[in-house]
């Protein structure tokens, strides 16, 4: 085999490995969900906290008792220890420019984006097409939710055609339907407003650009037209009234 040919064992590995966990992950979360539907949690709040402590697992005796400490609750409770004793912070990992599986994404989304313009430029920065790839079989619960309250917060006339399209590669991912009817009241408040503040975005554009082509004796510019078709089909796949 030429030189040039070799596989990438460790690039291979490290694929599979992400691909493992985002599957475990999924798995998990469902089955947490399925257990919480048969349960009838009472509130949406409950069912949220079960499929978030999906990953918890219940302490062991050996857990309890008799097992050894090797860190004391209060790491600086030990007088009179030198200070090369005390072990250093590990640096903080570095966020991935441009995640490739979901879980890989959905780290960097909880450790490294911590408010809202982050988010929102995060989502801009991957577009539709690559947020419906990472996605396609699942959105993830709790992260539909964030995405519409980033975009909420933060839409700009100028993203306008960009928000649209992340909204359309959402409505396309697996299970669409029910992670949109595990919307909080607020994050289907923040989606609402999105879809006001998108309608409101476009109106302005389009009577300045109406008033222009007018002018110039042209035809009405098909792109605005798409734009405000695709927005009336988001808002029935949402369930926003118009």
């Amino acid at each position: 085999m030429d030189r040039n040919d070799a596989i990438d064992f460790k690039a291979l590995e490290k694929e599979l490995q992400a691909a493992l966990a985002a599957d475990e992950k999924y798995k998990r979360e469902n089955a947490a969900k399925l257990r919480a539907v048969e349960q009838r949690v009472p509130s949406y709040e409950q069912f949220r906290a079960i499929v978030l402590a999906s990953h918890l697992r219940p302490l062991e005796r050996k857990d309890k008792t008799g097992g050894k400490r090797s860190v004391p609750w209060n790491c600086h409770s030990g007088q009179g220890k030198a200070s090369h004793d005390v072990t250093p912070e590990a640096p903080q990992e570095e966020a991935a420019v441009q995640p490739t599986t979901s879980a890989e994404f959905y780290r960097n989304w909880r450790r490294h984006l911590q408010n809202g313009p982050e988010r929102y430029q995060a989502l801009l920065q991957l577009g539709g097409p690559e947020l419906g790839h990472l996605f396609q079989v699942d959105v993830g619960f709790g992260l539909l939710g964030e995405f519409l309250v980033a975009l909420a917060d933060q839409v700009r006339p100028a993203d306008r055609a960009a928000v649209l399209g992340i909204l359309h590669s959402l409505a396309s991912t697996g299970r669409f339907p029910l992670n949109l009817s595990l919307l909080s009241a607020a994050e289907r408040e923040s989606c609402r407003r999105l879809f006001q503040k998108l309608q409101a975005m476009g109106t302005p554009r389009a009577v300045k650009e109406g008033l222009r082509q007018e002018e110039q004796g042209l035809e009405p510019s098909a792109g605005l037209q798409v734009e405000e078709e695709l927005l009336q089909h988001l808002r029935g796949l949402y369930g926003v009234d118009g």
